[in-house]
């Protein structure tokens, strides 16, 4: 192990405790990650050099706002931030289960391709979000998104599950409020915000009781 990834396990362990097979295959996620980055272009180039703080920390903060979830659905998974992350963080957990929406086949590839190389509980869905909820069988405790959409049109997206009670577990930055006053026109919902340990204007929003206003 490199200098660089004990000190980025110790920055995730500074959000969640690891136990030592967590540890292990998230250094080989991030190995993957940098392996294929050259061709899959799978996240900012700026942020390889922080990927530990900025994706993998980052991406833990979702486990930790829904410690108790265990079937997850990630939506426009990307890289797998916060998804994968979530999937190493719960994989010793009987039953455990995250599944991965994302569009872009070769980003569909590469989650697939770290799921069968690191043995996770988790599958890959490559369609558009709208399409998805048809092909995910099961209940689902908890619906999480990075960096995908505002929150209106995010619940929009995830409707399928909140409506039948699932938690949404987002990750937002600085115009969070001004998306939460837009969102309550066409939404009703209970919201739990918690202070991002990473981002300094970041939150990391779980709402609850999620539904869309009759007339909307």
């Amino acid at each position: 192990m490199t200098a660089e990834d004990a000190a980025g396990l110790a920055a995730v362990e500074a959000i969640v405790p690891l136990t030592a097979v967590a540890r292990d295959r998230l250094v080989a996620y991030v190995g993957l990650v940098r392996r294929w980055q050259p061709a899959k272009n799978l996240i900012a180039p700026s942020t390889l050099p922080d990927i530990w703080r900025r994706h993998v920390a980052d991406g833990a903060q979702a486990h930790l706002a829904a410690p108790d979830a265990d079937r997850w659905v990630d939506l426009g998974s990307g890289a797998g931030f916060p998804g994968l992350v979530t999937a190493i963080l719960i994989a010793e957990r009987p039953g455990s289960r995250v599944t991965l929406v994302e569009s872009n086949g070769r980003k569909g590839a590469f989650l697939q391709t770290v799921i069968r190389e690191l043995g996770l509980p988790a599958k890959v869905v490559v369609a558009r979000i709208e399409s998805a909820a048809e092909r995910i069988d099961g209940p689902v405790e908890a619906v999480s998104a990075r960096a995908l959409a505002a929150l209106d049109a995010l619940l929009g997206l995830a409707e399928p599950w909140l409506s039948a009670g699932a938690r949404g577990v987002f990750h937002k930055g600085r115009d969070f409020e001004s998306e939460v006053n837009a969102a309550v026109h066409s939404w009703t919902f209970d919201l739990l915000e918690h202070q991002s340990r990473i981002e300094p204007d970041g939150r990391i929003a779980v709402l609850t009781h999620v539904r869309r206003r009759a007339g909307d």
